[in-house]
């Protein structure tokens, strides 16, 4: 069953433990350490992703951007226990309709093993990367 959940981009709502536990697992972020997951935060626009009922968050990712040419979407997490339910979707097609990200003419990404995930919102891979996808909208003439 999906939880009703809400994604919001205050960063004081943000669980840093809960984040940084989860960085810290993934196949990514294993070297950061609790500093350096607190410059990511600083530097860029954060989306968390809450339970209605309680609060409590269940995923996260965060954007680099210059809010004109180009985006990166990074860290794109979904907790333990709420993987698999369609969260993460729900999480990056949050992401691409926000307002700061849907005017970027080139929005990319790195992943290991999600391409099937990107795909359907328009990413490609980058020439012969294993791991760069992106969305370009710019116009070249």
């Amino acid at each position: 069953m999906i939880p009703e959940f809400y994604i919001e981009t205050d960063k004081k709502k943000l669980d840093f433990a809960a984040i940084h536990h989860a960085i810290k697992s993934s196949y990514w972020g294993a070297y950061r350490t609790e500093e350096m997951t607190q410059s990511t935060i600083d530097n860029c626009l954060c989306f968390g992703v809450y339970l209605k009922e309680t609060n409590v968050q269940i995923g996260f990712a965060r954007v680099l951007t210059d809010e004109v040419v180009f985006a990166y979407i990074m860290d794109v997490i979904i907790f333990d226990g709420y993987r698999g339910m369609g969260v993460g979707k729900d999480l990056v097609s949050y992401i691409l309709k926000y307002p700061t990200v849907k005017k970027v003419l080139t929005v990319a990404l790195k992943t290991k093993d999600a391409h099937g995930m990107y795909r359907p919102f328009g990413f490609d891979r980058v020439g012969n990367s294993s791991m760069w996808m992106a969305k370009d909208h710019a116009k070249y003439d």
